[in-house]
């Protein structure tokens, strides 16, 4: 099974790519994690924000495989804990079916991207810098699978 993360934004800081990587690395072969990073709109002061999120939105969808259960990250999504997602991450290994995961640009994800979507989450109702997101999706992945196989790991 792979999960691919598909965020707006190619310009991260040194320690967000460390920190993904580290988590990423840290998963079994057959759960593989790959971030797919979508350059976002270039924006002015005079941007239309609608056209920017629509824009951004038709970006990360185009890179969807069409076969992916979908999750778009969202602040209007339903909060997932820890144990109820390594019980997802359990079901969606035994489904062998690949998992998307979005994360959208500065204004969220689009319409388009929230109506294709299987399921959204938020992951608080605290607002965490996009780039941020990545590390935390990747270490609650982790420590997902670590619950499902009995590791050390998660200990609460």
């Amino acid at each position: 099974m792979k999960i691919q993360l598909i965020a707006i934004g190619t310009r991260t800081p040194a320690w967000v790519s460390s920190g993904f990587d580290e988590y990423a690395r840290r998963l079994p072969r057959h759960l593989a994690l790959e971030l797919v990073e979508v350059p976002a709109v270039n924006r002015t002061r005079a941007a239309d924000v609608s056209r920017t999120k629509r824009e951004e939105g038709s970006r990360l969808l185009n890179r969807v495989p069409d076969d992916s259960h979908l999750v778009a990250l969202n602040e209007t999504g339903t909060t997932v804990t820890t144990r109820c997602l390594a019980s997802v991450l359990n079901t969606w290994m035994d489904s062998g079916r690949n998992v998307a995961m979005m994360i959208g640009g500065a204004d969220g994800l689009s319409k388009d991207c929230l109506d294709r979507a299987d399921e959204s989450w938020s992951l608080s109702a605290l607002t965490f810098p996009h780039a941020l997101v990545r590390v935390i999706i990747a270490e609650q992945l982790f420590r997902a699978w670590s619950i499902i196989s009995n590791h050390p790991y998660h200990r609460g």
